[in-house]
């Protein structure tokens, strides 16, 4: 065999052996406890961020159209929500901009 021959079968030994470990690292994993983001527009300009888990609202980001951003966590024991101004959940995120 020659040098060429050698090399090409050398490659395709190891895409066949690193191809499962590529293709099993690009798909992105989900964990059952993230929760599950719906949006919804409301009245006067407000955007609803609902956080579910579970079938469960866990938490409510109110995005107001003038304003600061706000969350309403349900409130234990009770009906109806809690208003608070930082986020409770564990979640990953970033402010990319801020003005």
């Amino acid at each position: 065999m020659n040098a060429g021959k050698i090399k090409s079968l050398l490659l395709a030994a190891l895409l066949l052996t690193f191809t499962p470990l590529i293709v099993q690292a690009a798909e992105p994993e989900y964990s059952e406890d993230e929760p599950e983001i719906v949006i919804r527009k409301g009245t006067e300009g407000k955007v609803f961020y609902e956080y579910v888990r579970n079938g469960e609202i866990i938490e409510i980001k109110v995005v107001p159209e003038i304003g600061k951003p706000y969350y309403l966590v349900p409130a234990t024991g009770h009906e109806g929500y809690i208003r608070m101004d930082e986020s409770q959940l564990l979640v990953p995120k970033w402010v990319l901009f801020r003005w």
